[in-house]
């Protein structure tokens, strides 16, 4: 009897997750290809559905003959989208890569704290989430507009003559995102490096290893687990990011969440909204695999 309830507990630990991904991932994947694949119609919703279960199993699969992708074509016919998509990219890429450069030392410095230290200091970078997103963002809008607190800093220092331009730009963006992600970034950082083995730094320092080559040879390894997981959670929400480009870039600012908002909201183009969302899905997550896959890999490698 224990080996049956055993047995039946380890099955639904695999299955429980499965059922999550299939309710909350593949169900609404599909309904949103669904539309993708529809045409665009004076209605409520705004779309016709090209694919319905209103006139039985048989027309059901008769429908499928019937397909058609110009949603996708025309994302492929317009170069705004290319834009969008490869500006959201470029962003996202800087910025995760601003955020590594950041976060790192941060990071480091909290895993080599005293011990009786390091709840506080993660409690201080988890500390932004009790505020809401949304004013936080706007916090943003005080402090870099040519009136805010950073350029009457500046002026009061000495430092420059005449208010920056910071506000509406990409540099906003970028600030913006660094500064809503860090501690997306800090946290698997500081797991792996609180986990490292320290003496081995100290036996390289011991042997007439210099502390940057000790750095790129022991304690960036033992960390790129970390490394990747941080970047892949700055990322992944920093390319379909819309409330920060649209707040701290101004309306100039071409990212494809702010794209896929203007043909949800003020288009009202349900079909090429969604087709826009699906080639952004496909764009994160096949990448992932591949990596995931080039992972397991190395590890059977090292096995």
């Amino acid at each position: 009897m224990q080996r049956a309830i055993a047995a039946l507990t380890s099955r639904l630990v695999i299955v429980v997750p499965y059922l999550w991904l299939l309710a909350f991932f593949l169900v609404p994947f599909i309904i949103v290809f669904k539309i993708s694949l529809s045409t665009t119609a004076i209605a409520m919703p705004p779309y016709e559905p090209v694919i319905t279960l209103s006139n039985g199993i048989g027309a059901f699969f008769a429908q499928f003959r019937d397909l058609h992708f110009d949603n996708y074509a025309w994302l492929g016919d317009d170069p705004l989208y290319m834009r969008a998509y490869l500006s959201s990219v470029v962003i996202a890429g800087i910025s995760t890569f601003l955020a590594l450069l950041i976060g790192f030392p941060v990071a480091y410095g909290m895993a080599r704290a005293p011990a009786t230290l390091r709840p506080t200091l993660l409690m201080l970078v988890i500390l932004p989430f009790w505020t809401s997103f949304l004013i936080r963002v706007y916090a943003w809008i005080g402090i870099l507009k040519p009136e805010g607190l950073l350029n009457q800093f500046l002026l009061f220092t000495g430092i420059i003559d005449t208010p920056l331009v910071i506000l509406n730009t990409h540099t906003a963006i970028f600030i913006g995102i660094v500064y809503s992600y860090l501690p997306f970034m800090i946290l698997p950082l500081y797991a792996s490096l609180e986990k490292m083995d320290y003496s081995l730094i100290e036996a390289a320092n011991d042997l007439g290893c210099p502390p940057i080559s000790a750095f790129w040879k022991i304690t960036f390894p033992l960390t790129l687990p970390g490394v990747i997981a941080g970047c892949l959670l700055v990322f992944i929400p920093a390319v379909g990011e819309f409330v920060i480009p649209d707040l701290l870039g101004g309306s100039q600012t071409l990212m494809i969440g702010k794209t896929l908002w203007n043909e949800f909201f003020a288009n009202r183009d349900w079909p090429v909204a969604s087709a826009v969302a699906i080639i952004l899905l496909l764009l994160l997550v096949v990448p992932i695999m591949f990596f995931q896959q080039a992972q397991a890999r190395a590890q059977e490698q090292g096995k």
